[in-house]
Protein backbone atom coordinates (compact mmCIF):
# COMPACT_ATOMS: atom_id res chain seq x y z
CA UNK A 1 0.00 0.00 0.00
CA UNK A 2 0.73 3.33 -0.81
CA UNK A 3 0.76 6.90 0.61
CA UNK A 4 -1.17 8.98 -2.44
CA UNK A 5 1.80 11.11 -1.91
CA UNK A 6 2.74 14.68 -3.20
CA UNK A 7 4.06 14.82 -6.44
CA UNK A 8 7.77 15.72 -6.71
CA UNK A 9 9.62 17.50 -9.47
CA UNK A 10 12.96 16.89 -10.92
CA UNK A 11 14.16 19.20 -8.59
CA UNK A 12 11.84 16.82 -7.10
CA UNK A 13 10.48 15.56 -3.66
CA UNK A 14 7.96 13.95 -1.50
CA UNK A 15 6.33 14.24 1.92
CA UNK A 16 4.56 12.70 4.41
CA UNK A 17 0.98 11.21 5.76
CA UNK A 18 -0.77 9.91 8.55
CA UNK A 19 -1.18 9.62 12.20
CA UNK A 20 -3.20 8.42 15.27
CA UNK A 21 -3.95 9.82 19.61
CA UNK A 22 -6.16 11.17 21.78
CA UNK A 23 -9.36 12.18 19.65
CA UNK A 24 -8.94 15.92 20.83
CA UNK A 25 -5.84 16.32 19.81
CA UNK A 26 -5.28 19.11 17.42
CA UNK A 27 -1.86 20.59 15.92
CA UNK A 28 -2.41 24.32 17.08
CA UNK A 29 0.18 26.77 14.88
CA UNK A 30 1.50 29.83 14.95
CA UNK A 31 1.24 32.02 12.38
CA UNK A 32 3.89 34.09 11.05
CA UNK A 33 2.57 35.17 7.81
CA UNK A 34 4.01 38.89 5.99
CA UNK A 35 4.33 39.59 2.24
CA UNK A 36 7.60 39.89 0.23
CA UNK A 37 7.16 41.53 -3.15
CA UNK A 38 9.55 41.16 -6.16
CA UNK A 39 10.82 44.41 -7.17
CA UNK A 40 9.51 45.44 -10.48
CA UNK A 41 8.06 41.76 -10.86
CA UNK A 42 10.93 40.96 -12.38
CA UNK A 43 12.53 37.71 -11.73
CA UNK A 44 15.89 35.89 -11.60
CA UNK A 45 16.45 33.09 -14.68
CA UNK A 46 15.79 30.13 -11.86
CA UNK A 47 12.63 31.98 -11.33
CA UNK A 48 13.20 33.33 -7.70
CA UNK A 49 12.05 36.81 -6.83
CA UNK A 50 15.21 39.23 -7.70
CA UNK A 51 14.52 41.34 -4.55
CA UNK A 52 11.93 41.95 -1.94
CA UNK A 53 10.06 45.04 -1.52
CA UNK A 54 6.76 46.10 0.02
CA UNK A 55 6.68 48.78 -2.81
CA UNK A 56 9.08 51.04 -1.39
CA UNK A 57 12.33 49.26 -1.18
CA UNK A 58 11.43 48.12 2.41
CA UNK A 59 9.62 45.05 4.06
CA UNK A 60 7.91 46.38 7.39
CA UNK A 61 7.26 43.74 10.01
CA UNK A 62 5.37 44.38 13.23
CA UNK A 63 8.01 44.47 16.22
CA UNK A 64 6.17 41.38 17.93
CA UNK A 65 6.24 39.38 14.49
CA UNK A 66 10.06 40.05 14.40
CA UNK A 67 10.74 38.70 17.66
CA UNK A 68 8.52 35.58 17.04
CA UNK A 69 10.71 34.70 13.74
CA UNK A 70 14.21 35.54 15.76
CA UNK A 71 13.13 33.06 18.43
CA UNK A 72 12.97 30.41 15.19
CA UNK A 73 16.01 31.48 13.98
CA UNK A 74 14.44 33.02 10.95
CA UNK A 75 15.94 36.07 9.12
CA UNK A 76 13.31 37.18 6.96
CA UNK A 77 15.06 38.99 4.40
CA UNK A 78 17.61 35.82 3.95
CA UNK A 79 14.32 33.92 3.68
CA UNK A 80 12.86 35.08 1.36
CA UNK A 81 15.97 35.49 -0.67
CA UNK A 82 16.48 31.71 -0.19
CA UNK A 83 16.75 30.70 3.50
CA UNK A 84 13.87 28.54 3.48
CA UNK A 85 15.74 25.68 1.72
CA UNK A 86 17.76 25.40 4.45
CA UNK A 87 16.27 22.23 5.69
CA UNK A 88 18.25 21.55 8.22
CA UNK A 89 17.24 18.55 9.96
CA UNK A 90 17.32 20.08 14.17
CA UNK A 91 15.89 23.05 12.77
CA UNK A 92 13.45 21.97 10.56
CA UNK A 93 12.01 19.64 13.84
CA UNK A 94 12.77 22.31 16.80
CA UNK A 95 10.10 24.63 13.97
CA UNK A 96 7.63 21.36 14.16
CA UNK A 97 5.30 23.18 16.67
CA UNK A 98 5.06 26.33 14.44
CA UNK A 99 4.10 26.90 11.09
CA UNK A 100 5.95 29.73 8.86
CA UNK A 101 4.95 30.82 5.71
CA UNK A 102 5.67 34.08 4.17
CA UNK A 103 4.74 35.34 1.15
CA UNK A 104 6.87 35.38 -1.26
CA UNK A 105 5.33 37.04 -4.25
CA UNK A 106 6.49 35.35 -8.09
CA UNK A 107 8.04 32.10 -6.38
CA UNK A 108 5.22 29.70 -7.88
CA UNK A 109 5.77 30.75 -11.75
CA UNK A 110 4.24 28.91 -14.58
CA UNK A 111 7.43 26.93 -14.76
CA UNK A 112 7.54 25.69 -10.87
CA UNK A 113 3.75 25.38 -10.96
CA UNK A 114 3.98 22.86 -13.82
CA UNK A 115 7.03 21.04 -12.68
CA UNK A 116 5.53 19.90 -9.74
CA UNK A 117 4.86 16.44 -11.15
CA UNK A 118 5.02 13.11 -9.17
CA UNK A 119 6.85 9.59 -9.47
CA UNK A 120 5.04 8.38 -6.44
CA UNK A 121 6.29 6.49 -3.07
CA UNK A 122 4.42 3.28 -2.83
CA UNK A 123 4.12 0.85 -0.53
CA UNK A 124 2.97 -2.85 -0.49
CA UNK A 125 -0.47 -4.39 0.62
CA UNK A 126 1.00 -6.19 3.08
CA UNK A 127 1.72 -2.78 5.11
CA UNK A 128 -2.06 -3.38 6.08
CA UNK A 129 -2.14 -4.37 9.47
CA UNK A 130 -4.09 -4.78 12.71
CA UNK A 131 -7.55 -5.53 10.59
CA UNK A 132 -10.48 -5.50 12.71
CA UNK A 133 -11.95 -7.89 10.96
CA UNK A 134 -14.07 -5.65 9.21
CA UNK A 135 -12.09 -4.73 5.95
CA UNK A 136 -14.22 -5.35 2.63
CA UNK A 137 -12.79 -6.98 -0.50
CA UNK A 138 -10.67 -4.84 -3.03
CA UNK A 139 -12.62 -2.66 -4.99
CA UNK A 140 -12.33 -3.61 -8.65
CA UNK A 141 -10.56 -0.43 -10.35
CA UNK A 142 -12.88 2.09 -11.72
CA UNK A 143 -11.31 4.55 -14.45
CA UNK A 144 -10.72 7.90 -13.67
CA UNK A 145 -12.55 10.31 -16.19
CA UNK A 146 -11.19 13.75 -17.31
CA UNK A 147 -13.37 16.65 -16.27
CA UNK A 148 -14.96 18.62 -18.20
CA UNK A 149 -13.09 22.27 -18.63
CA UNK A 150 -13.50 24.99 -17.90
CA UNK A 151 -12.80 23.32 -14.50
CA UNK A 152 -14.66 26.67 -12.59
CA UNK A 153 -17.98 25.69 -14.23
CA UNK A 154 -17.77 21.73 -13.34
CA UNK A 155 -15.36 22.00 -10.09
CA UNK A 156 -15.14 25.26 -9.01
CA UNK A 157 -13.92 24.28 -5.08
CA UNK A 158 -11.57 21.99 -6.72
CA UNK A 159 -7.28 22.96 -6.97
CA UNK A 160 -3.55 22.38 -6.42
CA UNK A 161 -1.85 22.78 -3.82
CA UNK A 162 2.07 23.86 -4.26
CA UNK A 163 4.55 23.59 -1.53
CA UNK A 164 8.52 22.89 -1.31
CA UNK A 165 9.62 19.94 1.03
CA UNK A 166 13.70 19.14 1.36
CA UNK A 167 13.31 16.96 -1.82
CA UNK A 168 12.09 19.39 -4.06
CA UNK A 169 8.95 21.04 -5.05
CA UNK A 170 6.02 19.05 -4.40
CA UNK A 171 1.92 19.26 -5.37
CA UNK A 172 -1.16 17.87 -3.69
CA UNK A 173 -4.79 18.57 -4.46
CA UNK A 174 -7.28 20.42 -2.07
CA UNK A 175 -10.83 21.65 -2.14
CA UNK A 176 -12.07 25.17 -0.90
CA UNK A 177 -14.69 24.58 2.20
CA UNK A 178 -17.60 26.67 4.15
CA UNK A 179 -16.12 28.72 7.33
CA UNK A 180 -18.67 28.81 9.86
CA UNK A 181 -17.18 32.35 11.09
CA UNK A 182 -17.63 33.80 7.69
CA UNK A 183 -20.93 32.66 5.76
CA UNK A 184 -19.95 32.59 1.92
CA UNK A 185 -16.87 34.35 3.09
CA UNK A 186 -14.56 31.25 3.65
CA UNK A 187 -10.86 31.32 2.73
CA UNK A 188 -10.34 27.91 4.16
CA UNK A 189 -9.10 25.13 1.90
CA UNK A 190 -8.92 21.07 2.79
CA UNK A 191 -6.29 18.53 2.24
CA UNK A 192 -3.88 15.76 3.73
CA UNK A 193 -2.28 16.09 6.65
CA UNK A 194 0.81 14.98 4.66
CA UNK A 195 0.34 17.25 2.12
CA UNK A 196 0.91 20.27 4.96
CA UNK A 197 3.18 18.16 7.31
CA UNK A 198 5.86 16.01 7.35
CA UNK A 199 5.07 13.79 10.20
CA UNK A 200 7.11 12.40 13.07
CA UNK A 201 10.21 12.32 11.39
CA UNK A 202 10.05 16.64 10.22
CA UNK A 203 7.67 19.61 10.16
CA UNK A 204 5.67 21.61 8.55
CA UNK A 205 6.34 22.10 4.39
CA UNK A 206 7.30 25.65 3.42
CA UNK A 207 5.98 27.77 0.73
CA UNK A 208 2.77 26.48 0.52
CA UNK A 209 -0.35 28.10 -1.93
CA UNK A 210 -3.48 26.83 -2.69
CA UNK A 211 -4.35 27.24 -6.59
CA UNK A 212 -8.09 26.82 -7.44
CA UNK A 213 -8.89 25.53 -10.92
CA UNK A 214 -5.34 24.85 -11.55
CA UNK A 215 -5.12 24.94 -16.00
CA UNK A 216 -8.87 26.04 -15.99
CA UNK A 217 -9.33 25.75 -19.77
CA UNK A 218 -7.51 22.21 -19.29
CA UNK A 219 -4.87 22.92 -21.44
CA UNK A 220 -2.21 19.53 -22.50
CA UNK A 221 0.98 19.66 -21.27
CA UNK A 222 2.22 20.84 -24.39
CA UNK A 223 0.27 23.84 -24.50
CA UNK A 224 0.74 25.05 -21.48
CA UNK A 225 4.75 25.10 -22.09
CA UNK A 226 3.97 28.96 -23.23
CA UNK A 227 1.26 29.69 -21.10
CA UNK A 228 0.90 32.49 -18.91
CA UNK A 229 0.89 32.47 -14.73
CA UNK A 230 -3.09 33.73 -15.14
CA UNK A 231 -3.48 31.06 -17.89
CA UNK A 232 -2.35 28.55 -15.22
CA UNK A 233 -3.97 30.25 -12.33
CA UNK A 234 -6.58 32.12 -13.41
CA UNK A 235 -8.36 32.42 -9.88
CA UNK A 236 -5.18 33.86 -8.23
CA UNK A 237 -2.24 32.19 -5.78
CA UNK A 238 -3.39 32.16 -2.53
CA UNK A 239 -1.01 31.20 0.23
CA UNK A 240 -1.44 29.64 3.35
CA UNK A 241 -1.62 32.04 7.01
CA UNK A 242 -2.23 29.09 8.53
CA UNK A 243 -2.54 25.34 8.46
CA UNK A 244 -3.42 22.80 11.15
CA UNK A 245 -3.85 18.68 10.62
CA UNK A 246 -4.30 16.27 13.70
CA UNK A 247 -1.94 15.47 16.20
CA UNK A 248 -2.56 12.01 15.27
CA UNK A 249 0.02 13.04 12.26
CA UNK A 250 2.23 14.74 13.97
CA UNK A 251 3.04 12.38 16.44
CA UNK A 252 2.98 9.07 14.09
CA UNK A 253 2.74 9.89 10.02
CA UNK A 254 5.66 8.72 8.10
CA UNK A 255 7.22 8.20 4.48
CA UNK A 256 5.42 4.85 3.50
CA UNK A 257 3.01 2.66 5.34
CA UNK A 258 -0.86 3.05 6.98
CA UNK A 259 -0.10 4.87 9.98
CA UNK A 260 -1.67 7.26 11.14
CA UNK A 261 -4.26 7.08 7.51
CA UNK A 262 -7.27 7.12 9.53
CA UNK A 263 -6.17 10.77 10.89
CA UNK A 264 -4.79 11.98 7.60
CA UNK A 265 -6.58 15.20 6.79
CA UNK A 266 -5.40 18.76 7.15
CA UNK A 267 -7.05 22.60 6.78
CA UNK A 268 -5.11 26.01 5.68
CA UNK A 269 -6.62 29.33 5.93
CA UNK A 270 -5.45 31.09 2.53
CA UNK A 271 -5.00 34.81 1.78
CA UNK A 272 -4.52 36.10 -1.91
CA UNK A 273 -0.88 37.02 -3.16
CA UNK A 274 -1.94 40.00 -5.08
CA UNK A 275 -4.74 40.86 -3.25
CA UNK A 276 -8.55 39.67 -4.46
CA UNK A 277 -10.24 43.34 -4.15
CA UNK A 278 -11.67 42.72 -1.22
CA UNK A 279 -12.74 39.14 -2.48
CA UNK A 280 -12.76 36.04 -0.18
CA UNK A 281 -11.52 32.67 -1.98
CA UNK A 282 -15.28 31.28 -1.32
CA UNK A 283 -16.46 34.55 -3.23
CA UNK A 284 -13.83 34.68 -5.81
CA UNK A 285 -14.19 30.91 -7.31
CA UNK A 286 -18.36 31.34 -6.53
CA UNK A 287 -18.24 28.27 -3.79
CA UNK A 288 -17.31 26.30 -1.06
CA UNK A 289 -18.44 22.48 0.18
CA UNK A 290 -19.62 21.94 3.83
CA UNK A 291 -18.28 19.43 5.62
CA UNK A 292 -19.83 16.17 7.30
CA UNK A 293 -18.31 15.25 10.29
CA UNK A 294 -21.20 13.11 10.56
CA UNK A 295 -21.52 10.57 7.16
CA UNK A 296 -22.90 7.51 7.19
CA UNK A 297 -21.18 4.64 7.85
CA UNK A 298 -19.16 3.05 5.33
CA UNK A 299 -21.69 0.51 4.31
CA UNK A 300 -24.55 3.41 4.06
CA UNK A 301 -23.15 5.46 1.83
CA UNK A 302 -24.34 5.06 -1.86
CA UNK A 303 -21.56 6.45 -4.00
CA UNK A 304 -18.50 9.08 -3.14
CA UNK A 305 -16.80 11.30 -5.84
CA UNK A 306 -12.88 11.71 -5.70
CA UNK A 307 -11.69 14.64 -7.41
CA UNK A 308 -7.72 15.69 -8.20
CA UNK A 309 -4.76 16.22 -10.34
CA UNK A 310 -3.11 12.77 -10.58
CA UNK A 311 0.44 13.51 -11.79
CA UNK A 312 2.46 9.93 -11.64
CA UNK A 313 2.17 7.77 -14.60
CA UNK A 314 0.19 7.64 -16.78
CA UNK A 315 -0.90 10.89 -16.20
CA UNK A 316 1.00 14.24 -15.90
CA UNK A 317 -0.72 16.46 -13.29
CA UNK A 318 -1.80 19.05 -15.17
CA UNK A 319 -5.44 17.69 -15.71
CA UNK A 320 -8.40 17.65 -13.02
CA UNK A 321 -10.16 14.13 -12.30
CA UNK A 322 -12.96 12.58 -11.09
CA UNK A 323 -13.68 8.88 -9.98
CA UNK A 324 -17.14 7.87 -8.73
CA UNK A 325 -17.75 4.26 -6.88
CA UNK A 326 -19.55 3.02 -3.77
CA UNK A 327 -17.18 3.35 -0.89
CA UNK A 328 -16.15 -0.30 0.92
CA UNK A 329 -14.30 -0.40 4.48
CA UNK A 330 -10.56 -0.26 5.04
CA UNK A 331 -9.02 -1.37 8.53
CA UNK A 332 -5.62 0.07 9.08
CA UNK A 333 -5.18 -0.56 12.84
CA UNK A 334 -7.67 -1.86 15.45
CA UNK A 335 -7.28 1.24 17.47
CA UNK A 336 -8.01 3.70 14.31
CA UNK A 337 -11.55 4.54 12.74
CA UNK A 338 -12.67 2.60 9.42
CA UNK A 339 -11.62 4.17 6.59
CA UNK A 340 -13.80 5.35 2.93
CA UNK A 341 -12.13 3.11 -0.04
CA UNK A 342 -13.30 3.13 -3.21
CA UNK A 343 -12.16 1.92 -6.78
CA UNK A 344 -9.99 4.26 -8.62
CA UNK A 345 -7.32 4.82 -11.30
CA UNK A 346 -5.87 8.31 -10.03
CA UNK A 347 -2.36 8.29 -8.89
CA UNK A 348 0.44 10.26 -6.89
CA UNK A 349 -0.61 14.26 -7.12
CA UNK A 350 -4.17 13.46 -6.13
CA UNK A 351 -3.59 12.96 -2.66
CA UNK A 352 -5.53 15.00 -0.67
CA UNK A 353 -8.29 15.70 -2.87
CA UNK A 354 -11.81 16.15 -1.85
CA UNK A 355 -14.35 12.88 -1.31
CA UNK A 356 -17.79 14.33 -2.10
CA UNK A 357 -21.35 12.53 -1.50
CA UNK A 358 -24.64 13.85 -1.90
CA UNK A 359 -26.74 13.87 1.54
CA UNK A 360 -30.01 13.11 2.43
CA UNK A 361 -31.33 16.73 1.27
CA UNK A 362 -29.24 16.09 -2.13
CA UNK A 363 -26.94 18.49 -1.34
CA UNK A 364 -23.18 18.04 -1.51
CA UNK A 365 -20.76 17.84 1.17
CA UNK A 366 -17.23 16.72 1.69
CA UNK A 367 -16.61 13.65 3.87
CA UNK A 368 -12.96 12.43 2.96
CA UNK A 369 -10.22 13.46 1.02
CA UNK A 370 -7.57 11.12 -0.39
CA UNK A 371 -4.79 9.83 1.52
CA UNK A 372 -3.29 6.13 0.59
CA UNK A 373 -3.47 3.57 -2.25
CA UNK A 374 -1.81 0.75 -3.71
CA UNK A 375 1.50 0.49 -5.15
CA UNK A 376 -0.19 -0.23 -8.26
CA UNK A 377 -2.94 2.29 -9.05
CA UNK A 378 -6.89 0.74 -8.18
CA UNK A 379 -7.59 1.97 -5.52
CA UNK A 380 -7.80 5.23 -3.11
CA UNK A 381 -8.73 5.32 0.67
CA UNK A 382 -9.62 8.09 3.03
CA UNK A 383 -9.92 8.81 6.45
CA UNK A 384 -13.91 8.93 7.63
CA UNK A 385 -14.02 12.03 9.57
CA UNK A 386 -15.11 12.36 12.69
CA UNK A 387 -14.63 14.81 16.02
CA UNK A 388 -10.68 15.42 15.84
CA UNK A 389 -11.48 16.27 12.16
CA UNK A 390 -13.59 18.52 13.72
CA UNK A 391 -11.62 20.42 16.30
CA UNK A 392 -8.75 20.52 13.36
CA UNK A 393 -11.69 22.43 11.06
CA UNK A 394 -13.03 24.80 13.92
CA UNK A 395 -9.52 25.68 15.47
CA UNK A 396 -8.86 27.33 12.20
CA UNK A 397 -11.86 28.79 11.48
CA UNK A 398 -11.80 30.06 15.33
CA UNK A 399 -8.71 31.42 15.13
CA UNK A 400 -9.31 33.61 11.93
CA UNK A 401 -13.07 34.16 13.49
CA UNK A 402 -12.72 38.13 14.39
CA UNK A 403 -10.97 39.36 10.93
Amino acid sequence: MRSIRPSFTARRGRGGRRTSASLTAVALVSVLALTATACGGDDNADGKPSAVSTGDGKITIPDDLKHRLKEHGIDIDKWKHGAWKNWNRDDWLREANDFINPIIKGLWDPDRMRDADDPDQGVDDNDISGDQGVTDPTPQPVQARAVTPPYHTSAATSGKLLFDAPEGTMVCSATVVTDPAHPGKSNLVWTAGHCVHAGKKGGWYRNLAFVPSYNDQGKSAAELENASRSEIAPYGVWWADAAKTSQQWISKGGETGGDGASYDFAVIHVTPEQGSGGKSLEETVGGALPVNFDAPAVPQVESITASGYPAAAPYDGQLLYQCQDKPGRLSIEQSDPTMYRIGCTMTGGSSGGGWVETGADGKPALVSNTSIGPVRSGWLAGPRLGEVAKSVYESVSKQFAGQ
